[in-house]
């Protein structure tokens, strides 16, 4: 695929994320588009984000567990990056219609907040140990620009890893506290328990989802930097998500976070 294609292709990206509307899978249009065209595609539609004053303030990896490669018939895991509109506070209610989500799911994460550089390849799991700053309970509400979630891993790899929203615990803990494959997290939907899963959900351990990010963006050139907050993926099933829910997590030893939809 040539730039002026994925350009094109990232352009409507672009356009979806800005309009709330849905775009057809690119891998019905192009039986050829490769991950490293999908990339370049999610480079593009990121260029424009900042372009429009928007700040990458981290990176994320998604579709990690099974539960989730399951309901989406992705399997294998997929990249991207978080920017400052996509971030929100602990109890934030969400505003489905002016954040322009299209088809919202909410998914419960480790998130990793570092304090030095990271650069793939090589990168293992006691160096991102060694990195963290924190790990916080965090909610990740992923929605796709790709219609009725008809994806393959091209199709979410371009679409930024499908990433909408995410929200951060108020509580922050050393990592090394943590036994982190051993971390249970419970979810809640309006109150009512939804879910549970371990941090071993995450490729066995949120360090080696974390180490794999590290490596596969360090092949394309990209680090981790100081102060990012990485993403290493849901524990739990995908919740759809409507004006009204409230969606509550908890992980043991390392606290809660909380978000709420509306209109």
């Amino acid at each position: 695929m040539n730039q002026e294609q994925r350009a094109k292709y990232g352009d409507e990206l672009y356009q979806a994320l800005r309009t709330g509307k849905t775009i057809e899978p690119f891998t019905d249009r192009d039986s050829e588009i490769s991950i490293d065209d999908a990339y370049h595609i999610s480079l593009h539609m990121l260029e424009k984000r900042v372009a429009g004053g928007d700040k990458i303030v981290g990176k994320k990896i998604g579709v990690t567990s099974k539960a989730v490669q399951d309901m989406l018939n992705v399997h294998q895991p997929d990249f991207g990056f978080l920017t400052k509109e996509m971030w929100f506070n602990n109890k934030d209610a969400i505003s489905i219609s002016e954040n322009k989500l299209i088809q919202p799911r909410a998914e419960g994460e480790i998130a990793f907040r570092l304090k030095k550089d990271l650069v793939g390849p090589g990168v293992t799991e006691q160096d991102v140990l060694e990195a963290t700053e924190s790990v916080i309970p965090c909610f990740e509400i992923v929605d796709s620009r790709i219609h009725n979630w008809q994806i393959k891993i091209q199709d979410t790899v371009a679409d930024n890893a499908s990433c909408g929203v995410f929200v951060l615990g108020d509580k922050e803990v050393d990592p090394n506290t943590i036994d982190l494959p051993s971390a249970q997290m419970r979810v809640y939907k309006n109150g009512e328990l939804l879910s549970e899963g371990l941090g071993s959900a995450v490729q066995g351990n949120p360090l080696t989802a974390v180490a794999w990010l590290a490596n596969t963006l360090g092949e394309f050139g990209i680090p981790f930097k100081a102060g990012e907050i990485i993403l290493s993926g849901s524990l739990v099933p995908l919740e759809s998500v409507v004006a009204g829910d409230v969606m509550t997590l908890e992980i043991e030893g390392m606290g809660t976070a909380e978000v709420s939809f509306a209109e």
